[in-house]
């Protein structure tokens, strides 16, 4: 099978060089098994969906790792938490930098059974879906250059409508097998998905004893990506207590499936009571469970709007794994309900960007970033409102820019 370069393989070969634990996070099917494997082809390898070892690793944790060699790669960790303190016993004693790469498919900070810590043992690297830049093997230097304040204008030819492209990528998402499909079938493997993550994982992360209703809430999730997050709303929908939603996404967040963007505020206390967004983390994922058909994107232009959205924060998330992880993200809304859909902070410094589809800018879609820059004042660098254009632009202030969205992948 042709491996496909990952722009995150700097970073996960400087940790393994210093540090003696290196995780890597990110969904199933994203390609951390992949990645692991292709660093170092002869270093040990051994996965816990595996049961023969599963069960090995459960009954002995100690003698588990006392058997590994110096050098080992363990995959799907978090079917085997019990694990990490013996881990943490054997880094103790040597503290050999690469010791131990470790793979998962949830989020282990978050894991419930965990209780020993590898704080200063443990380098954590998020390894996302595909990027549009990823998928074209270009450097993926967008967010480094809107954090940089390098974009300049470039004048091409409009385009009257979204690009077909455009539309296809959303739809399509960055889980490797569905790259290689044609749309219909990469809809049947998102489906298939949901289910094949239910059984292996979900008792693995949460008690829960309702799987159907887990995937009944992702899939309503999908058809509410992008917009304010309802726990109330989503529970009466789904038959199911608030509390009962606000556990299963939980669920859904450590599996890397669901993000809550939470809401910015200038005033940082404030921020924590604001109501969250819900992103489908992938948008593929997300199309194939809302059955929405690339073909039919003109009748559903509101909910294309919506995957759009998702989309583009998904790819800016994920480009700073490689620019910075000192950033942290939010969305903005107000009491006039003006809302930026992405707001990138670093300190006080903040950037704002905005999801378009469709390939008009006019005046008042720079709003949203006016606004967020009156409440920034000299603290806000640069908005971007990425559309399905041509052109660079300003719009009317030197800060603010309109960018065609395909600069994602090309930059």
């Amino acid at each position: 099978m042709q491996y496909y370069p990952r722009t995150i393989e700097h970073t996960l070969r400087q940790a393994l060089a210093d540090t003696p634990v290196v995780c890597l996070l990110g969904p199933r099917q994203c390609g951390k098994t992949t990645l692991a494997k292709y660093l170092d082809p002869e270093r040990p390898y051994m996965s816990f969906d595996d049961d023969v070892l599963l069960a090995a690793a459960n009954n002995d944790p100690r003698g588990f790792i006392a058997a590994l060699p110096n050098a080992a790669t363990l995959d799907e960790v978090q079917r085997v938490p019990e694990l990490l303190p013996a881990l943490k016993l054997s880094v103790d004693q040597d503290r050999s930098p690469g010791r131990f790469l470790l793979t998962g498919s949830a989020n282990l900070l978050l894991l419930p059974t965990v209780n020993e810590s590898l704080a200063g043992r443990m380098e954590i690297v998020c390894l996302h879906p595909f990027t549009e830049s990823e998928k074209e093997q270009t450097s993926g230097t967008f967010l480094e250059r809107v954090i940089t304040n390098k974009l300049e204008p470039e004048i091409q030819g409009r385009e009257a409508a979204p690009p077909k492209e455009v539309i296809r990528r959303v739809a399509t998402g960055g889980y490797p097998e569905p790259m290689t499909r044609s749309l219909p079938r990469a809809r049947q493997w998102h489906r298939q998905y949901l289910n094949s993550i239910i059984q292996p994982d979900v008792k693995t992360v949460a008690n829960v004893r309702g799987e159907r209703e887990l995937a009944r809430l992702l899939e309503v999730a999908a058809l509410r990506t992008s917009t304010l997050l309802n726990a109330s709303a989503l529970g009466k929908e789904l038959g199911l207590y608030r509390e009962t939603v606000e556990h299963y996404l939980g669920v859904l967040e450590k599996l890397y499936l669901i993000r809550r963007l939470p809401a910015w505020h200038r005033n940082a206390a404030k921020r924590l009571v604001k109501t969250a967004k819900l992103h489908v983390i992938d948008s593929g994922l997300a199309a194939g469970l809302a059955e929405f058909l690339p073909e039919d994107w003109l009748p559903q232009q509101s909910f294309f709007g919506q995957l759009f959205e998702s989309f583009i924060v998904q790819q800016i998330i994920a480009q700073a794994s490689w620019t910075d992880t000192d950033l942290r993200f939010w969305h903005y809304r107000d009491k006039d309900k003006v809302e930026v859909d992405l707001v990138v902070t670093r300190g006080r410094k903040a950037w704002g960007i905005e999801a378009k589809s469709s390939s008009t800018v006019k005046k008042n879609d720079g709003r949203g970033l006016r606004r967020l820059a009156d409440q920034c004042g000299t603290d806000f660098q640069t908005g971007i409102l990425l559309y399905a254009g041509d052109e660079t632009f300003n719009l009317g202030d030197k800060r603010l820019w309109a960018v065609p969205v395909k600069k994602l992948w090309e930059l």
